[in-house]
């Protein structure tokens, strides 16, 4: 027999097809809520502490009780990963407010719900890493506060679906003609002079957890690091174009809207950086 699918619901772990939250839950019925995704490695985290970090911080943003400490979340993804017998592929964490009749607003002592479940996937071995991927560019629409990982994510759902509908693997945020970041990624240019470039964090962009190590690697490394604006028009002249997340790690672009970047194929400090990240993180 198959072995089944193990979730985690506010305390419980129990098969997949059991796992339900309460119709009056705020996470689904307003997007109420804020999530983290990690990697997973050879059954080891990869960047996890920062990533329970920006859960803790998002949570406080939104005046959500953090229900567990960092110890306890890692004994929760350690059982979880435990349980479903995986050695590869990611762990999805969501807190929302919390379940109470549907008014905008509720007492502030409900209890936050908890959902958690892991999804196997090859995330060392990706085929598109070794040719790059292609991504197009979309108007940015999401709400003010983008340092926060909500669940409310519709913006972004549409503007993978535009990427889907282009046959492309990502799209790009503009906003006033500059680069905010990617529906679900950070975006890096390399400049001709061999600079690396991404935008600096502020209430605009996700502070991904990604990001962070791939820019103190480059540091390491020896490549020049700037966070500033950059446009469209300055990435498509770009001598390399790659996004980071943490599933797609670092991923090389070689088109963006139809235009070639660069050589047309991934460039030599996007394979660098790749290659000692995954160095670092096969490491845990």
């Amino acid at each position: 027999m198959t072995t089944p699918r193990i979730a985690y619901v506010n305390g419980r772990f129990l098969p997949l097809e059991e796992a339900t939250i309460p119709i009056m839950d705020r996470g689904f019925l307003f997007g109420d809520g804020i999530y983290e995704v990690t990697a997973v490695i050879g059954a080891h985290f990869v960047d996890n502490e920062p990533h329970l970090t920006r859960l803790d911080r998002s949570l406080s943003a939104i005046g959500i009780r953090n229900p567990h400490t960092t110890e306890e979340w890692v004994a929760l993804q350690r059982e979880l990963v435990q349980r479903n017998g995986m050695q590869e592929g990611v762990v999805y964490i969501e807190v929302t407010r919390g379940t109470f009749e549907r008014e905008f607003t509720c007492p502030e002592d409900i209890a936050p719900n908890v959902v958690m479940f892991t999804q196997a996937r090859s995330v060392l071995d990706n085929p598109a890493a070794e040719k790059g991927v292609a991504a197009i560019t979309v108007e940015d629409q999401r709400w003010a506060r983008r340092d926060i990982k909500s669940t409310a994510l519709l913006a972004q759902v549409l503007a993978k679906f535009a990427a889907k509908a282009a046959k492309v693997a990502e799209a790009f945020m503009v906003e006033a003609g500059v680069v905010t970041e990617g529906a679900s990624s950070t975006v890096f240019i390399v400049t001709n002079a061999g600079t690396l470039v991404t935008r600096p964090l502020s209430n605009a962009v996700l502070p991904g957890v990604t990001r962070r190590s791939v820019m103190r690697l480059a540091r390491e490394t020896g490549i020049h690091v700037e966070e500033r604006l950059f446009t469209r028009q300055e990435m498509l002249a770009a001598s390399e174009v790659f996004y980071t997340s943490a599933s797609a790690f670092v991923m090389p672009v070689t088109e963006v809207d139809g235009e070639r970047i660069g050589g047309g194929q991934p460039g030599p400090v996007t394979r660098r950086l790749r290659a000692i990240y995954l160095e670092e993180a096969r490491k845990g």
